[in-house]
């Protein structure tokens, strides 16, 4: 592709741009990196600095860079068919074929998928899709959604009442008053001190359940939930946890919304981390890894006894009235289909398994003995380590230090992408599937680099002494 000479493209993003999840004053003034290009697990910035990409972009570009099939693929449909939308029967033929595959992949039970643009309006349609099935059943108060602390569902309005994390509500007015919040699953800093694990699985599922009564369970439609918390921590559930969750659900008619955005196509091993925690789902999100990032596509992934229920409901309501001008886009879908041929071709799952393993040991051989770590975690490819001003007990650091993001600062000086989750101080690690033994080892040493300088600094400003 041809580019404009003696353009300052950095100076236009600065002055132009109105960058996500950014300190918007600090960007007009000094910007951050420009990316200009891609392979594997590697990314070149305008000045020619090279990175490895720890995090898959945002836990999404499970392929690697760069893959020709992928871009082939959408030249080839943008050829033969760029568009067409899928309103009033009207369809087109690469969706069609990606729903297909999708479902006969998807949990025991998933029949339909209804597709959008990203993980955020799909986790808005579900809402939707909850309200209106709740009201074809005739129980139109079913209307609250229960979500977790420290979760992650989007953005959008009723994504981002659902999402857990308080840096996402301030100044716009939200969650909106359908959305209630539960515990996070996180036993090191949820759980009372010596509580087992099957206690504090009980713990949880009580005090769900606690809440559906203190709300009344005919005002509550659905749980939401990942099945490992990405952004709010790399959260990992204790054993027991989704099955316990499921039988209070059950009890009370209310749906389980399982959001495998971060977790779906094979992130933790399989190719839905719903089939890790033993999780059935009766709506379950898709996003991310299903275009590996090429092309933004999501999906709500529909139950077959839900989707008998809705589409039960034109009979009184007439045509399902919800949709996007994007919904089912020619282009996404065979995006979607050449990446799901890599990821089969390449076995790329199974090898998101073996060096996760790869990864996490790494982790916790560099990282275990370290005095201000608290924790190593994770499943699959994806991996936590959890920075604590004191180990024993466990002592969070003062939030003003921003101990985890001067860590990733660090860990960008030396070549290494990874990320500083919010409400805590965790670093993350999510590559792509391609990643190898030598680049993961690569990333291990420059993250615990990064946090050498850090601890050195912290010491230095007496910051360590004051937490002891």
């Amino acid at each position: 592709m041809a580019r404009p000479l003696n353009i300052d493209a950095a100076a236009l993003d600065r002055a132009y741009v109105l960058h996500p999840f950014t300190n918007l004053e600090d960007h007009a003034r000094t910007g951050g990196p420009m990316m200009v290009k891609g392979s594997g697990i590697t990314l070149t910035d305008a000045s020619g600095k090279t990175y490895l990409d720890a995090m898959a972009g945002l836990w999404c570009v499970n392929v690697g860079y760069g893959r020709a099939e992928i871009a082939d693929a959408i030249r080839e449909q943008a050829v033969t068919l760029p568009y067409y939308h899928g309103f009033s029967s009207m369809s087109t033929d690469t969706p069609a074929i990606l729903a297909e595959r999708i479902v006969k992949a998807a949990p025991e039970g998933m029949a339909r998928v209804f597709f959008g643009s990203s993980g955020s309006d799909a986790n808005d349609t579900q809402v939707k899709l909850v309200w209106y099935y709740n009201a074809a059943r005739g129980k139109p108060g079913k209307r609250k959604i229960i979500a977790r602390n420290r979760g992650y569902h989007g953005v959008t309005l009723a994504a981002a009442s659902l999402t857990g994390l308080e840096g996402l509500h301030k100044g716009f007015g939200i969650p909106l008053d359908f959305a209630r919040h539960v515990r996070a699953p996180h036993r090191l800093w949820e759980a009372e001190p010596g509580m087992s694990e099957a206690d504090f699985v009980a713990r949880l599922a009580g005090e769900l359940e606690d809440l559906i009564l203190a709300e009344g369970a005919e005002t509550v439609g659905a749980f939401i939930a990942e099945p490992i918390q990405g952004a709010g921590g790399v959260i990992v559930p204790p054993k027991g946890y989704f099955p316990a969750i499921q039988e209070v659900l059950r009890r009370h008619d209310v749906l389980l919304i399982v959001d495998e955005v971060i977790c779906g196509f094979g992130r933790l091993g399989t190719m839905f981390g719903s089939e890790v925690y033993g999780i059935e789902p009766d709506l379950m999100t898709i996003a991310k890894g299903v275009t590996s990032a090429y092309v933004p596509l999501s999906g709500c992934v529909v139950s077959q006894r839900v989707y008998d229920v809705i589409a039960g409901a034109g009979r009184t309501h007439g045509p399902f009235g919800h949709g996007y001008t994007y919904t089912a886009h020619p282009i996404a879908a065979a995006a979607a289909l050449a990446n799901l041929d890599i990821i089969e071709n390449e076995n790329l799952i199974g090898a998101a398994a073996e060096r996760g393993a790869q990864m996490r040991a790494a982790l916790a051989d560099a990282f275990g003995d370290h005095p201000l770590v608290g924790e190593v975690r994770g499943e699959g490819l994806v991996a936590a380590v959890e920075l604590v001003a004191k180990r024993e007990p466990a002592t969070r650091f003062d939030p003003s230090l921003k101990v985890a993001p001067r860590v990733i600062k660090a860990a960008l000086k030396r070549g290494l992408i990874s990320r500083a989750l919010p409400s805590s101080d965790t670093l993350a690690f999510s590559p792509p599937f391609v990643v190898t033994s030598a680049e993961i080892a690569e990333i291990v040493g420059r993250a615990r680099e990064a946090l050498d300088e850090v601890t050195n600094e912290l010491s230095t400003e007496g910051a360590l002494a004051r937490a002891s």
